[in-house]
């Protein structure tokens, strides 16, 4: 997603440094919410500065950690493995709060107009 978001060199989960900013075509912040266990900590990494008013594009692992501290409305992205393919994903999207839904809609209609 970073690659195709315009992100170069490394991309890397950020398990130990907790967040990780990249720039592409627009700011993406990228955090790793397993190492947390409280909700403060999360104030401590500044994850509302981020999340609040995004300038850009934020993806957070482990969400669902601490699914009150999530905005009201985002787009949520599940990638699968595919048993018994090497290599292949399969990516689910699904939105919470309607604010994204026509981004959603979009991106339905996109992904099978190659069919």
């Amino acid at each position: 997603m970073a690659r195709t978001l315009g992100v170069q060199g490394e991309v890397t989960s950020p398990t130990f440094n907790l967040m990780n900013i990249y720039e592409g075509f627009c700011p993406i912040v990228h955090f790793d919410l397993y190492r947390l266990t409280t909700e403060e900590e999360l104030e401590d990494i500044g994850f509302y500065e981020y999340t609040d008013f995004p300038e850009g594009i934020v993806f957070i692992e482990w969400a669902e950690k601490f699914p009150d501290a999530l905005p009201e409305n985002y787009v949520i992205i599940k990638i699968e493995r595919i048993k018994d393919a090497k290599n292949m994903r399969k990516i689910h999207f699904d939105c919470v709060g309607e604010e994204h839904e026509d981004f959603l809609n979009e991106l339905e209609e996109f992904v099978h107009s190659g069919d």
